[in-house]
């Protein structure tokens, strides 16, 4: 994992992806009858971000972590307790399901990434998380407009400047594109990222959760292979520069 054009790193790199799929495990298909056009929609999975997660894994080699159980089934990127961790089928299933279902594919999941994500800060003094995820292009009726975001926590100046950095890198690979910070949502709030920030510090996580407007993935064909190798460029040109 030693960062490439140099043969020393001051850094460890982990990728996850929490929404990789929608697939629902057969002991609890029967909660979802009637319901595959919901599990196809951005509800049930968030499309193209296992694709951008696998990418920057292999350019990197780095170590990575995914779900393909839909995020219906339990949302891996909630904290247990929140309203949204499970959808209403799920909620009204009887608790021992509920708590089956954390042990099946919440915890394994929780635990892989901390083991991963300690493991990194042991070898190198720091980490830098990316949680590759994708938004649709339009919620409740309001068009979300920007292309990608990067979310972090502006308390944490790790974060606040990696994300300043990998904003310039990816204007300079391609300057059509509307790259905004916090947005579409708040890089602070409940998240896989924020649980982290509850247990390490500053100083050694550095976690970034990746927002791609779904909309280029729709395109599919060249368009999305050549943006996904332009989000992986911009983020070497950011690490290789500055860390």
């Amino acid at each position: 994992m030693d960062r490439r054009g140099s043969g020393h790193r001051e850094y460890g790199l982990v990728i996850t992806c929490e929404h990789g799929g929608n697939q629902i495990p057969e002991p609890y298909c029967y909660l979802f009858n009637d319901q595959q056009a919901l599990l196809d929609s951005h509800r049930g999975f968030d499309p193209g971000a296992l694709s951008v997660a696998r990418a920057l894994a292999t350019e990197f080699t780095a170590p990575l972590v995914i779900s393909t159980v839909s995020r219906l089934l339990v949302d891996l990127n909630r904290s247990v307790g929140h309203p949204r961790l499970h959808a209403e089928a799920v909620r009204n299933a009887p608790a021992e399901m509920r708590q089956r279902i954390l042990e099946q594919h919440y915890q394994p999941y929780r635990e892989q990434t901390e083991c991963l994500v300690r493991q990194a800060i042991e070898d190198y003094g720091q980490v830098i998380h990316i949680s590759s995820h994708s938004f649709t292009p339009e919620l409740d009726g309001k068009v979300r407009n920007a292309d990608i975001g990067l979310l972090y926590d502006p308390s944490r100046p790790g974060e606040l400047e990696l994300c300043e950095r990998w904003k310039a890198a990816l204007k300079t690979c391609a300057q059509e594109l509307r790259v905004r910070r916090n947005y579409p949502y708040a890089g602070k709030g409940d998240g896989l990222t924020a649980w982290f920030r509850r247990r390490l510090s500053p100083a050694t996580y550095i976690g970034i959760e990746l927002e791609i407007n779904q909309k280029h993935i729709i395109r599919t064909g060249r368009h999305w292979s050549a943006l996904r190798k332009m989000i992986v460029e911009s983020l070497r040109i950011t690490i290789d520069r500055n860390y």
